[in-house]
């Protein structure tokens, strides 16, 4: 067996309704003071009301950052960072999907250890240490929540990204019920994301290994067996949760054996026209399945027979 190394976040937390308990997480990371790094509209539609119930019976202080983008501006994340430092938090808490909790790598990193951003784009040339920081995903789909990366668009419409072990965060929360109010078209198009990140990673060249492997094949056969029926039955709170599982072990996979040319096509998509992630992986994974079918014919089978 070839050598690997493999890393990821060193906890996760799987229980439908735990976001009330994220107060008492954060606590136990050491925090005073919270930065709570999400979007307007799931603020204003209620989603955050069980995480901040948990912080008051924790006693914590919070501050909430609200302006969130998708597929976030390097100007946005900055933004972030300064009222971070201005608050005083001593810990981040990133809630929503991917560009929240991407956002949030950075702001943890980056209010504890200045640098300019434009410098640290690439592999492991950020540095740390950086701030406690605990992901709560609300879609099923980037596996942020347990990947070292941060995926930012800079002022001349270019997707990049910033990958440092650095990034990976303390804690990941999973609660389903976040997710149940999620619409079929964003349930689709994130749900597709983390299939690709599955499929990716099995049959990366780079880096690929037996943990990797083994999370990218039970990432998909929970994604696959579950999609449909989330579809159907948007309120099933045990199906959201296989969704969720399925979309963390494939952010696993992929962390350790990185994702290739469907997200290498999708990303200048999704930058140029700012269309979904997800969205942009869907319109190109059969031409790019198609391509790699001399080589990967044997890996694609064995996709299937898990199935």
């Amino acid at each position: 067996m070839a050598s690997f190394n493999f890393e990821t976040s060193p906890r996760i937390v799987c229980e439908q309704g735990s976001a009330a308990r994220i107060g008492e997480l954060a606590k136990g990371l050491g925090a005073s003071h919270v930065f709570i790094v999400t979007d307007a509209f799931l603020h204003n539609s209620g989603l955050t009301k069980s995480l901040l119930a948990g912080l008051e019976a924790e006693k914590l202080k919070h501050t909430l950052y609200t302006d969130v983008l998708a597929d976030p501006p390097e100007a946005s994340v900055q933004a972030a960072v300064a009222q971070a430092i201005a608050s005083g938090a001593d810990a981040v808490i990133g809630f929503g999907g991917g560009s929240a909790m991407d956002t949030a790598k950075l702001v943890a990193l980056l209010v504890r250890t200045p640098q300019d951003i434009p410098s640290i784009y690439g592999v492991d040339i950020a540095r740390g240490p950086r701030l406690p920081l605990i992901q709560v995903p609300t879609t099923a789909g980037t596996g942020s929540e347990v990947t070292p990366i941060s995926i930012l668009t800079t002022p001349t419409d270019e997707k990049k990204g910033v990958v440092s072990s650095a990034l990976y965060p303390d804690i990941a929360v999973l609660d389903s019920t976040l997710t149940l109010g999620l619409p079929p078209a964003i349930t689709a198009a994130t749900g597709i994301d983390a299939m690709v990140h599955a499929i990716e990673a099995y049959t990366s060249r780079h880096k690929k290994n037996p943990l990797s492997d083994a999370l990218a094949l039970q990432a998909l056969k929970a994604l696959h067996d579950n999609i449909r029926t989330v579809l159907a039955e948007p309120k099933n709170a045990d199906a959201r949760e296989a969704m969720l599982m399925g979309s963390l072990f494939a952010g696993m996979a992929f962390a350790n054996a990185p994702v290739a040319a469907v997200h290498a096509l999708a990303y200048p998509l999704g930058g140029r026209y700012h269309l979904p992630h997800g969205l942009t992986n869907a319109l190109v994974l059969s031409p790019v399945l198609r391509f790699n079918q001399p080589a990967a014919a044997m890996l694609y089978a064995e996709l299937e027979r898990a199935l």
